[in-house]
């Protein structure tokens, strides 16, 4: 091949090169290709401009002061490629120097060619052989260090560096023993050699390049995949938090409500006990058999106000099986002045209700209204078709105003309130009043509440 030939193919190879790094650059719009695409564009002045120069000063100035550019490119490319500044700070000590000897040099040729004709002495030609062989000892003693790196990137980097040393040592033997170093084959000329070397660094430097903006985003990628994890975790820890205070709270107002219905069924017991004193002591002068059969019921009675204390809901069948027994009772005092009448649903037996609500509607009956012989009180315990429990009593007010201690029907409407519940419905006409008991709605489980029974 030519060198003509071979001439045109690097030429086009490198600005080909050169175009793609710029597009790089204008989408990275990182400094590393910014300093890339000036050491290429070094190289490439410099052989546009070698076979443009017309006059020895300029060519030898050429010769020298350009490459000497793209060194100090080089060496600022070094740093921000294989990031020195966190990695190799002493070395970039080393590359400033450089760098500032290498500039020096450039203003000492600027003065050799075109203000002086020391260009044409021994002494500069010596100088560039002096300045090239440090390049060079330098180089190898670079490499020596990095490629030590077990980093891919930073050994592509060595590779290219390593290729272009070897194609300058190769231009310079080429010029010592080719006696016709201006011949047309390509590998007679010694710029032919330092061409290669340039090409195949370049080659290694966009590959590294390629190469380190991958590992780049797939760091940038990872980083990213932590922080949305960590995120995500923290996010995770904060409803956890949320959702176990949100609980405790919810436990603590468990906690008082049950609290609250305890201190509302405690309310009942005296009140209760009290009335059934009463009549037990009249029994038991009046008729010590029936005396004997109230005080089983009232124990009945009294182990379902004991064991009611532990509930905050019970079903409508142990309510009306305690009930039972409390009727009794009544009837026992009342006689036939006090007539029951049940209506529930065999299907409604499992409706859940405050514990004691059929009890404070019965003694509230009894307590606000006339009981006769001949004007039976008449209490309706039942449900309806909408699963609701309606207690209901015949109206016949006594004369005289009962004063009310207050616990009686505010006491229903507090249990269902603290349960979350709507409340009961009161309904009054001329003949009854009725209390609608709404249905309760919970996922409770009432196994302990029939073993007891």
């Amino acid at each position: 091949m030519s060198y003509d030939t071979w001439y045109l193919l690097f030429l086009g190879t490198v600005i080909a090169m050169l175009m793609l790094n710029l597009i790089q650059w204008w989408l990275y719009r990182e400094r590393v290709y910014a300093l890339y695409t000036f050491y290429m564009l070094a190289w490439i002045a410099f052989f546009c401009l070698l076979n443009a120069a017309d006059t020895w000063p300029v060519i030898r100035f050429v010769q020298v002061a350009i490459p000497m550019a793209a060194y100090i490119a080089y060496f600022e490319l070094t740093i921000y490629f294989l990031n020195l500044q966190i990695t190799r700070p002493g070395l970039i000590r080393i590359f400033r120097t450089t760098q500032v000897v290498l500039i020096t040099y450039i203003v000492l040729e600027i003065l050799l060619c075109f203000l002086t004709d020391w260009w044409q002495q021994p002494f500069h030609g010596i100088l560039h052989t002096v300045v090239r062989s440090g390049l060079a000892g330098l180089s190898f003693y670079i490499i020596s260090i990095i490629y030590r790196w077990e980093n891919i990137v930073a050994r592509l980097f060595i590779t290219g560096s390593t290729a272009l040393v070897i194609g300058a040592i190769a231009a310079m033997l080429a010029t010592l023993f080719f006696s016709q170093p201006w011949g047309d084959m390509a590998w007679h000329k010694p710029l032919a050699y330092m061409q290669t070397g340039i090409l195949a660094e370049l080659l290694f430097f966009s590959t590294g390049l390629t190469y380190r903006h991958r590992s780049q985003e797939i760091r940038q990628a990872v980083r990213k995949a932590l922080v949305e994890k960590e995120l995500i975790q923290e996010r995770e820890q904060r409803q956890r938090e949320q959702l176990e205070a949100a609980l405790n709270v919810q436990q603590l107002k468990q906690e008082k409500t049950e609290v609250q219905i305890r201190a509302l069924q405690t309310q009942i017991n005296p009140h209760f006990l009290f009335n059934s004193l009463n009549t037990l002591s009249s029994l038991i002068d009046e008729d010590p058999l029936l005396a004997t059969t109230f005080v089983d019921e009232l124990s009945t009675v009294y182990r379902y106000l004991l064991r009611s204390n532990v509930l905050e809901l019970t079903t409508l069948q142990l309510e009306l099986n305690f009930i039972q027994s409390y009727l009794n009772l009544l009837k026992t005092r009342y006689g036939r002045g006090l007539i029951t009448e049940i209506q529930v649903r065999p299907d409604h037996a499992g409706l859940l209700l405050p514990p004691l609500t059929l009890q404070l509607l019965t003694e509230n009956a009894v307590k606000h209204n006339v009981i006769l012989a001949n004007k039976p009180l008449v209490i309706r315990i039942k449900t309806d078709d909408d699963r609701q429990i309606i207690v209901e009593n015949s109206l016949q007010r006594k004369t005289l105003r009962v004063e009310s201690n207050g616990i009686g029907l505010s006491n229903i409407t507090s249990k269902y309130k603290l349960l979350g519940s709507r409340p009961p419905v009161f309904e009054e006409d001329i003949h009854s009043f009725r209390v609608i008991l709404p249905v309760i709605e919970t996922l409770k489980e009432f196994s302990a509440t029939k073993e007891a029974w």
